[in-house]
């Protein structure tokens, strides 16, 4: 790639932020004149927010409580990816397993994960592992969707030339189908992340911990609304960082894919 193009690719990029900026500017302008009228409890002006997360960074509360957050989204995504990638394959390769195991993940959609929240506490008992294993349910469907999605979209005649070549199933997964399959894999993890940390704070909320999700707690409690928004903030913020992480890794996979 030449520097022109680089360039250009770099001021298609920056084009491209115009719109979510000005929208943002927007919402803190609404913000800004909205709070006046409705009250620092209902709705704090975006000036006491920012205190309120200065005040949380210097208190110490807030770098604890993210990190115990995130590493628990971060088990329940690594648990999701290595049960629902060889699941998925499984079920792409197989019919007897793709009849006998589909419905069931369809219909274990129909359940909130909240509601199963003192199930899994009554089984694995309270702790940030069980919080872990809520924040996987959550990802998992995703990522069973989309590496099925992959894998099938495979060219079968790439695949039988393949086989036709001596390749053998592991050859074929590791040359073949993982490379191919990749940027739809990443699709689904690019969900899944932001789903990780909902899970891991509703998680926080039914069965405990030292995260962000009992921070909104104590904040709640003593009707802290401007606490409230900043820690918020911090999720989303986390959330939206991780998503343009997996995004990028996507993009790139594209790109490596179409060459």
């Amino acid at each position: 790639m030449t520097h022109g193009s680089e360039r250009t690719a770099r001021g298609r990029s920056l084009l491209a932020t115009i719109p979510a900026v000005s929208l943002a500017a927007v919402v803190v302008l609404v913000w800004s004149l909205a709070a006046p009228s409705l009250g620092a409890t209902l709705l704090p002006s975006p000036s006491a927010v920012v205190r309120a997360l200065g005040e949380l960074a210097a208190t110490g509360d807030l770098w604890p409580a993210t990190l115990a957050t995130s590493w628990v989204a971060l088990r329940g995504v690594i648990l999701a990816v290595l049960v629902a990638l060889p699941l998925s394959w499984l079920i792409v390769h197989s019919r007897r397993a793709a009849a006998a195991i589909e419905p069931w993940i369809v219909i274990s959609q129909a359940v909130p994960a909240i509601a199963l929240a003192p199930l899994l506490v009554l089984w694995f008992g309270y702790g940030t592992g069980t919080t872990a294993l809520l924040a996987a349910l959550l990802v998992f469907f995703p990522m069973v969707i989309a590496t099925g999605i992959g894998l099938r979209g495979i060219d079968p005649e790439v695949m039988a030339a393949a086989r036709v070549d001596g390749a053998g199933t592991g050859q074929l997964l590791a040359y073949i189908e993982a490379p191919l399959a990749l940027p739809q894999i990443l699709a689904g993890l690019r969900a899944g992340v932001a789903l990780a940390m909902t899970g891991a704070v509703v998680g926080e909320f039914v069965i405990g911990g030292a995260g962000l999700g009992q921070l909104l707690v104590a904040q709640r409690d003593r009707a802290d609304t401007a606490g409230l928004f900043a820690t918020l903030f911090v999720l989303a913020s986390i959330s939206a960082l991780a998503y343009g992480i997996v995004r990028i890794l996507e993009a790139r996979a594209s790109q490596m894919t179409q060459r």
